[in-house]
């Protein structure tokens, strides 16, 4: 059974940096794309960004209006995929989490397994 666990998260001030954690147990961390997805308050799940296997290159993919404040990675030795996050805004407030899919994708549809979240509060 995949498991997937986030850490990091907790009150910032804007312009702030923060790392987010995701790490699997129970699966080939490897083999997986795995994704950052964040919910804010009363809105909806959206895509954040996501990275692929590295053995396809570890290509990346971010959601186009973060202007590069994000960098997603990933350390395969030791199953664990970051989000580093820069010029931290009050709107990115909400839950980061992770998840995992065989494909490259932005659906939130297609991955099979998630995190149960990390909360990132951001105040002025």
């Amino acid at each position: 059974q995949v498991q997937l666990v986030e850490s990091g998260g907790g009150p910032v001030q804007a312009g702030d940096s923060v790392r987010l954690s995701c790490t699997m147990s129970g699966g080939a961390f490897s083999s997986y794309v795995m994704g950052w997805f964040r919910q804010a308050p009363g809105k909806e799940r959206l895509f954040v960004a996501l990275i692929g296997t590295s053995d396809s290159g570890a290509s990346t993919i971010y959601k186009d209006s973060e202007n590069g404040r994000f960098k997603i990675s990933r350390e395969d030795a030791k199953n664990t995929v970051y989000l580093q996050m820069s010029s931290l805004k009050p709107d990115d407030t909400a839950v980061y989490y992770c998840a995992a899919t065989p494909w490259m994708t932005t659906s939130e549809g297609q991955y099979h397994w998630w995190g149960q979240g990390t909360q990132v509060t951001v105040s002025s």
